[in-house]
């Protein structure tokens, strides 16, 4: 046994050395000297737990402190008293297990040891996975860092019902999002064999995960096997052996990495100026390129998706403008069968090399082909996704909300103005807020009523605004079909029968996919993809031309001067929407370091501006198709999971009013 000791104090005592080279504390973290008395003293009781071995850190007091490393092996003489009773602890543990447990403290959730030190010792000399002991939780303190607050409340919500304290997170939302993608709710019980599946994965994962190089990375183990899952699926892991668990991860290892960026997502606000041909280029021949192949898939068909036939308006503009340099073909209900992908993979049989994913409904699908595809280019028409084998684009129509909220701030008589909103998803809430401060802009006194067809339908919401006496409305913008039984239509006026369209929205998908495809032709799109290691975003607006206001014969003069008049100065910069400080329903002050409010803060708003009167929706209280949409691409405040899909799908062939495709309102 007192091999053993030799062996362990040689690992103390490199960790001893290598503590005090780099600065570091060389011996046990303490948590008395952590946390305040108070609060240990009001820790909660979890009873008897399996404590993961590397998330026991330290000691309670510091009584022991001085006779271990921080990696838990013992610093003290062999010649001890301390090695002869770790030397007989070795030996019981070797013969019949180390079975008493041991009584520590749970704090953010790292465990400091109580009572027996030297079990934990021992147990770790010997790699023991997890150590049994009664643990008491003590909850963080005001003075905690904020957001690694959150991420732990998080978790203590999570564990609350699961029971897995070893699956940890960096980032906020993670648990949140596991819980969907394994599709539970989130106050749903665990079973002891779900609790134990999971546990085998993630221990199956990790081994794999590390032997790839994760060991080298700031994030965690929970970080990447989110990802991982995210491409893969959980089914898919739960029946793949380490092999080829280690080749997948091998194939978006991009993807694990980037959850080690602080901010994974860079956002390109304008396209990219195309670089003049250099002297040799003008003087060389230039060859004869190949024909582009480029796929558009579809949530629904142009027939019935006002969505979709804005999208497909787009894909016939590009076959016209770049005739034989493409080729081009439309997948229409690709979501039919509940399996995206198979027609994503569809297309690159056929031969294409560029594919538009036009849904956020289509972002799983399309980063597992991403994946699975690396020379294929998938760009999928979703905002605020962090994933890097994919592009996202999408437009800023917060702007065109901006100046429809003018119109209705000069027109309003009565102060008061209606709004129809679709979903709680990204952009969504930008719309709604940008539409108030541009009414509010105007006429200090202008109110916005809000009402969400995805909790009563579009006809209904409308309709509960006229009965408050509301008649300038604003709702969807795609195009009406003749089936459309929506009681309002961009911004409207609505009093009885006198219905009439005064300006709408446009978004510009002919001039999207333009210069999208320009920018493949000259090459900088692949340039920036190459300079940069983030999740590349395209937020273009009105200055890449890809957002627009139309206006009727309705709309008075003096009302279309001061709409065009935002309009050109909103494109040179000069009228900022969301200037700084933005104040919320709550009276909070939203600032920036900038005069505006940044890109980020804008896509990531979940709270509505002091003139809105009305809520952003519970989940609950979502129509089935709008927790479909919410679970894809919803602001955090509105998420939850749990999805019906069965009668979510069953609504998404039913429904062509308000659909599941990112269309805005």
């Amino acid at each position: 046994m007192e091999m053993y000791y030799k062996d362990a104090l040689k690992l103390a005592q490199k960790e001893y050395r290598a503590c005090t080279q780099n600065d570091k504390d060389p011996y046990l973290p303490v948590l008395d000297d952590i946390v305040s008395t108070k609060s240990i003293a009001a820790g909660i009781d979890l009873g008897l737990v399996s404590i993961p071995a590397d998330q026991i850190v330290g000691t309670k007091s510091k009584s022991r402190v001085n006779a271990f490393a921080p990696n838990f092996m013992p610093i003290l003489d062999e010649n001890t008293e301390f090695a002869k009773k770790w030397n007989n602890l070795c030996q019981a543990h070797l013969t019949e297990g180390i079975r008493e447990p041991i009584k520590a403290y749970e704090y953010m959730n790292r465990f400091y040891v109580e009572e027996g030190n030297k079990r934990v010792s021992v147990l770790k000399f010997f790699d023991a996975v997890s150590i049994m002991g009664h643990v008491i939780r003590v909850m963080p303190e005001e003075n905690e860092d904020e957001e690694a607050v959150e991420i732990y409340l998080e978790f203590v919500e999570f564990y609350k019902y699961s029971k897995i304290n070893f699956l940890e997170f960096s980032k906020k939302g993670s648990y949140s999002e596991l819980l969907k993608l394994l599709d539970k709710s989130p106050t749903e019980e665990w079973t002891d064999d779900e609790r134990n599946e999971f546990s085998g994965v993630y221990h199956y994962f990790k081994k794999a995960y590390l032997s790839s190089g994760g060991v080298k990375l700031q994030s965690t183990v929970g970080d990447a096997l989110l990802s991982y899952i995210k491409v893969y699926g959980y089914d898919d892991l739960k029946n793949t052996d380490s092999d080829t668990i280690k080749k997948n991860l091998d194939r978006m290892w991009e993807e694990v990495t980037l959850q080690d960026e602080e901010a994974p997502i860079e956002l390109k606000l304008d396209p990219a100026e195309e670089k003049k041909p250099g002297v040799l280029s003008r003087i060389l021949p230039v060859a004869k390129p190949s024909v582009l192949k480029v796929a558009f898939l579809y949530d629904g068909t142009s027939e019935r998706s006002g969505w979709v036939h804005g999208h497909e308006l787009g894909r016939r503009h590009v076959q016209r403008i770049f005739e034989d340099k493409i080729e081009t073909k439309a997948f229409p209900n690709a979501m039919a069968d509940d399996d995206p992908l198979s027609v994503i993979e569809q297309a690159i049989e056929e031969g294409y090399t560029m594919i538009f994913t036009t849904s956020p409904r289509f972002t799983q699908a399309s980063l597992r082909a991403a994946v699975e595809h690396p020379d294929i280019v998938i760009m999928n028409c979703s905002l605020n996704k962090s994933h890097r084998y994919i592009r996202t684009y999408y437009t800023r129509m917060y702007e065109a909300k901006f100046i429809l909220g003018a119109i209705a701030g000069s027109l309003t008589e009565s102060d008061k103005i209606g709004y129809v909103c679709d979903y709680p998803i990204y952009g969504q809430i930008a719309g709604i807020n940008a539409f108030a401060l541009g009414a509010q802009m105007i006429n200090p006194r202008a109110k916005v009523y809000l009402e969400w067809s995805a909790t009563k339908g579009a006809k209904e919401a409308a309709k509960a605004l006229v009965e408050q006496d509301i008649h300038l409305i604003s709702s969807q913008d795609t195009a009406r079909f003749q089936e459309d039984t929506r009681e309002s239509f961009g911004l409207s006026y609505i009093n009885g029968d006198d219905r009439r369209l005064i300006a709408n929205p446009v978004w510009k998908w002919d001039v999207y996919y333009e210069e999208i495809l320009r920018s493949v032709f000259n090459k900088t799109m692949q340039a920036e993809y190459d300079r940069s290691n983030k999740a590349l975003n395209y937020y273009w607006g009105m200055s890449a031309g890809v957002v627009d206001v139309e206006y009727t014969e309705y709309l008075e003069r003096p009302s279309l001067r001061l709409a065009n008049f935002l309009k050109e100065s909103i494109i040179k910069d000069i009228c900022i929407p969301f200037l700084s400080p933005v104040i919320t329903q709550k009276g909070d002050e939203v600032r920036s370091e900038d005069k505006s409010l940044s890109p980020e803060q804008i896509i990531n708003m979940d709270y509505l501006v002091e003139n809105v009167i009305g809520t952003i929706p519970k989940y609950e209280e979502l129509s089935p198709m709008g927790k479909a949409t919410v679970d894809t691409a919803g602001v955090e405040i509105a998420q939850s999971p749990g999805l019906d899909t069965d009668e979510a799908e069953d609504e998404a062939t039913q429904d062509d009013n308000t659909e599941a495709t990112g269309e805005q309102s």
